[in-house]
């Protein structure tokens, strides 16, 4: 009798306990730690050793693998996480073309995804993909804004023969199309290319008055330091796929003058105290430089910040609706980061909505310039 009782009481707190509680958040981290995006990779990776062991209040599990920054390897660990791991949510990956890959499969099996790299993915066609940084039509704006401050009226385009090199190209024509600045010459180069004397000899040759890289990474650096070999004396524009210390460490004092767009978070400092992204950014990089060291901040570990705030209020909503781990709470998930408002990151105001799955405006983009190995921000 007394063990029949002990097994009521036993049936009895576990009717009570919080179905939270029965199961953890799994969360699946994809970035490009090796590889040719390695030092984008490893920030976006080092973020998840800071951030806070829940989401939503409750619990969570994270699973971080490595991609290699290839598409191959970033489809079969996206596969591998939502068929064997059971993941309810996958962050990542970190560069262009692995996180479109990722987004496919997130969208065959029906698993949100946030991804850390832009993507030109829209809602209409993968609902279940969300992204992080600034769309880049946004960044590109700043650049072109300060094209015409400075009197451009022709440009050149040298950038990755890649997914990535192609968005920042069509952000760029963007940009111009409404302006008298016209593109006079636009090339290309590989990853994974050691010299692009060819593409800046005819970049050269066309004589621009400012060009344009679409590079990231370390090897977003090769064009400027080949432009300066070889003379070109105008304003060099890079995008926010280069802000990184390694970045600056590998060109050297050919970067110095280089402006390029970035959020906020790269010169929180000196944003006003009205400004409610300032307070997030600090908090952020006393928390990441606490971790791995002062001056270790970089744009790219505060993308997957931002990631973490998102998934933070998405689960806070899901967990009203379903328990984690079932495909009704995938689908809750996915809504909740849809319907998310406000939530404020160290790179903008997030404000998603059904046709807008990155959600920021103009305060998520500054334009900065290197001077003396650093980034300032362009007054």
């Amino acid at each position: 009798m007394k063990t029949l009782n002990k097994h009521l009481l036993a049936l009895a707190v576990a009717a009570i306990l919080p179905v939270a509680a029965q199961a953890d958040v799994t969360v699946g981290i994809i970035t490009g730690a090796t590889g040719p995006g390695a030092s984008l990779g490893i920030p976006y990776k080092n973020t998840f050793g800071v951030v806070p062991a829940t989401l939503g209040g409750e619990p969570v599990r994270y699973i971080i693998v490595d991609d290699a920054t290839d598409t191959t390897t970033a489809v079969k660990l996206a596969r591998k996480l939502i068929e064997q791991d059971k993941v309810d949510l996958i962050i990542g990956s970190s560069s262009v073309p692995t996180a479109i890959a990722v987004a496919e499969i997130a969208a065959e099996l029906k698993t949100p995804q946030i991804s850390l790299s832009p993507t030109p993915i829209t809602p209409e066609k993968n609902p279940w993909s969300f992204s992080v940084p600034q769309p880049i039509n946004i960044m590109m704006g700043a650049v072109v804004d300060n094209m015409k401050k400075h009197g451009v009226k022709t440009v050149a385009f040298l950038g990755f023969s890649d997914s990535w090199g192609e968005l920042v190209l069509s952000g760029l024509k963007h940009n111009i199309e409404p302006t008298d600045i016209k593109l006079v010459a636009s090339e290309r180069y590989g990853r994974l290319d050691t010299s692009v004397s060819g593409q800046v000899l005819k970049l050269i040759a066309a004589k621009p008055d400012a060009v344009v890289l679409g590079g990231s990474g370390t090897p977003g650096a090769l064009p400027q330091v080949a432009l300066r070999e070889r003379g070109y004396k105008g304003p060099i524009y890079h995008n926010h796929g280069v802000i990184n210390k390694d970045f600056l460490r590998v060109g050297g004092k050919a970067l110095e003058g280089a402006y390029a767009p970035t959020g906020p978070v790269m010169v929180a400092e000196q944003l006003p105290d009205t400004n409610p992204i300032k307070k997030v950014a600090l908090e952020f990089t006393k928390a990441y430089e606490g971790k791995y060291g002062e001056g270790s901040r970089n744009a790219f570990a505060a993308y997957s910040w931002d990631a973490y705030l998102l998934a933070d209020q998405a689960v806070a909503n899901a967990d009203k609706k379903a328990k984690p781990g079932t495909p009704a709470y995938r689908a809750a998930l996915r809504e909740a980061l849809e319907n998310g408002k406000d939530v404020v990151g160290t790179h903008g105001v997030y404000n998603m909505s059904k046709t807008d799955h990155t959600g920021v405006d103009q305060r998520a983009s500054v334009l900065v310039e290197v001077e003396n190995g650093k980034w300032k921000v362009v007054q």
